[in-house]
């Protein structure tokens, strides 16, 4: 089968098995809606909050339905597949397919509208959170919480299509994120840089949740031109360079003991370095870039059977192979012109990480499967990724 052919074969089963859900489904982190923690213990309990939510995440079977966790409608997931859909339709090779042009404008023009009403209120812009309460390990997020990460993720989706489409009310969305970011986030200063916290309510310092607001401000700047939030962002963007380590990597966070570093969350802070210096011009950072990638490229991957390649989840060892992991190698290895890399890692999910009906599983240990569908987590990231590839694919194809 043609590698084109084979791609979108993928995307079209896994589009296919989204819509018949209608963007609904569980996630990882998703333990604490059960009707369980509404109990006066369990509802106000951090800790056993924090570890019976870790538990229904390791567990290798999806014991929800049996916790009564209904399917949740994430606003994440609403806008990776914005982001997918983007890319389909800048490919150019949608006349004649099953997600036909008509339909992929549709669909982008239904979930903008859902993401309009499921955005966060009170702040000083559009903002967004998932979907549930979540315990993380230095705060309690309630449902709908805004965080920069689901903020970054949602604009950027939308930035994907306002590039494609220059709709003036999704780039009013995206702007007025930007003001979200700048006024609602905290900032933890170093002398005259600084990072932006993950959420209005907190003051961790995590590299790629700040990074994310870096990218939205540099996206902001190439259409209003305005300085102020160019030079925000420099600054921002700043501070993540500082704290790059010795070997090219990025510890998760600054000061709190989240010392490791993992293949997605590296893979975003590169993405988003990339896209700050495409779109402000400012080269100052693509020395940290390149390190960066060179540190990624040489360290996350292992060569696996049959011309695939394996993404690593961290940089030490193999297991356990996840899928939001395998997505970020894709979008990542695509970016920076490693397509090649990028199809032998898609086609290692497609063999190792794929469901008889359409979906992505969670993740592959050394000994077995957690075959579990998660939305947001799998198939929604799988979805954007594939798509960004096929982009990539044809762009390559039309070039020779």
């Amino acid at each position: 089968m043609p590698t084109d052919s084979l791609i979108l074969e993928a995307i079209s089963s896994l589009e296919k098995y989204i819509s018949d859900n209608d963007f609904k489904g569980h996630d990882p982190y998703d333990g604490l809606m059960s009707p369980l923690f509404r109990l006066p213990v369990l509802k106000s309990n951090r800790t056993v909050r924090f570890i019976s939510q870790q538990l229904i995440r390791k567990s290798p079977y999806n014991i929800r339905p049996l916790l009564g966790i209904k399917k949740g409608y994430n606003p994440v997931t609403l806008g990776l597949c914005i982001q997918a859909y983007a890319y389909l339709l800048k490919s150019g090779r949608l006349q004649g397919a099953r997600i036909s042009a008509n339909y992929a404008e549709s669909r982008i023009n239904f979930l903008t509208e859902e993401l309009l009403r499921l955005s966060s209120r009170g702040f000083s812009g559009y903002c967004w959170g998932y979907d549930f309460d979540w315990e993380a390990r230095y705060a309690s997020n309630p449902a709908y919480t805004p965080t920069i990460v689901a903020t970054g993720i949602i604009t950027n989706a939308l930035f994907e299509y306002y590039r494609f489409s220059k709709d003036k009310n999704i780039f009013a969305i995206i702007e007025s994120s930007a003001e979200f970011a700048m006024k609602d986030l905290q900032k933890g200063f170093d002398g005259g840089t600084f990072c932006y916290s993950y959420s209005p309510f907190d003051r961790q310092r995590v590299y790629n949740a700040s990074m994310k607001t870096v990218r939205l401000l540099s996206q902001v700047y190439t259409v209003n031109g305005r300085k102020d939030i160019a030079d925000e962002a420099k600054r921002a963007a700043a501070y993540v360079a500082e704290n790059q380590n010795q070997d090219g990597s990025w510890a998760y966070s600054k000061s709190d003991g989240r010392e490791w570093s993992d293949n997605f969350h590296t893979g975003y802070i590169l993405d988003c370095f990339d896209e700050y210096i495409k779109n402000t011009g400012d080269n100052e950072f693509s020395g940290i870039l390149g390190k960066g990638y060179k540190f990624y490229a040489e360290r996350f991957f292992k060569t696996g059977k049959n011309d695939t390649l394996i993404p690593k989840y961290y940089c030490d060892k193999l297991y356990p192979v996840d899928s939001t992991s395998l997505s970020q190698s894709v979008l990542t290895l695509a970016r920076f012109g490693d397509t090649g890399k990028a199809l032998m890692a898609a086609r290692w999910g497609i063999e190792n990480l794929s469901g008889k009906e359409g979906y992505f599983y969670y993740r592959a240990g050394r000994f077995r499967k957690s075959r579990i569908s998660y939305m947001r987590w799998s198939n929604a990231w799988m979805f954007a990724a594939f798509s960004y590839l096929f982009l990539k694919i044809q762009g390559q194809a039309g070039k020779k």
